[in-house]
């Protein structure tokens, strides 16, 4: 068991490559916090995880929202080991579509919700843990309509680069997972229509060398190395877990 006996930090728990990694890191004896901001999806990922995980509801464009998780987590745990900042979410705009507040909110949560988690964290984490940030393909490739939510992972990417150097003097490690198209409920949240998805699921199989879309579970795996001991030697940076998408 890689995890025994460690506490694991997970925002954006309740669906997809988070949830996923919440399952294998109990399976690996973590102790696991989830946190989420819709209390429903919440529940309903408490009830896969057979009610072994410590739910907190929270939205992560709110620094005070962010201290209340940590400082529940605290209470119950004492201190975390892992910190999982898989957070993120956005939608399709043209450039000409682009508005300052679809920017903000895109920032709120993809940069600033990841920075804060981080911050308020540290505090908690021991020597030996493991940050590890949800970046993406689009750090890599163009794609049109989604400008600013690369912009935010590249940000988050440099983040992984920086905040590694700063932390590693405290014997915490900072890497980074960039996922591929995975079949996860992202997509179906960036405002499309189901004959659009069909369309951006068809043209990204053709570019990906191994002609499908990933798997969360397969993304879990890589944030297991990445948490536990056997990456103990491995910091700043990014796991590409993409089937060869931006590699061929």
């Amino acid at each position: 068991m890689k995890l025994k006996n460690k506490v694991a930090f997970i925002t954006g728990g309740t669906s997809g490559i988070g949830l996923e990694t919440a399952k294998l890191f109990i399976k690996e004896g973590a102790e696991v916090v989830i946190v989420g901001s819709d209390a429903q999806r919440l529940d309903a990922a408490g009830e896969q995880l057979g009610g072994k995980a410590l739910l907190i509801k929270a939205d992560l464009r709110k620094v005070e929202d962010i201290e209340r998780a940590v400082e529940e987590t605290r209470t119950a745990h004492g201190h975390i080991d892992v910190v999982f900042a898989n957070a993120g979410a956005s939608s399709v705009r043209p450039l000409e579509a682009i508005t300052p507040e679809y920017v903000q909110d895109n920032f709120a949560l993809n940069f600033n919700g990841t920075f804060f988690t981080i911050q308020k964290t540290v505090p908690l984490i021991r020597q030996g843990g493991s940050i590890i940030v949800t970046t993406s393909f689009l750090n890599a490739i163009g794609m049109p309509g989604l400008s600013i939510l690369a912009a935010t992972k590249a940000a988050t990417r440099s983040l992984v680069r920086t905040l590694g150097a700063e932390l590693a003097p405290r014997g915490i490690r900072v890497n980074a997972i960039s996922p591929g198209a995975i079949s996860t409920p992202f997509y179906g949240k960036m405002g499309l229509t189901e004959e659009q998805l069909s369309g951006v699921a068809s043209a990204l199989t053709a570019k990906i060398g191994l002609k499908r879309f990933g798997e969360p579970a397969e993304l879990a795996k890589t944030a297991l190395f990445l948490a536990s001991d056997d990456s103990s030697y491995t910091t700043g940076t990014e796991a590409v877990v993409d089937g060869g998408l931006t590699q061929f």
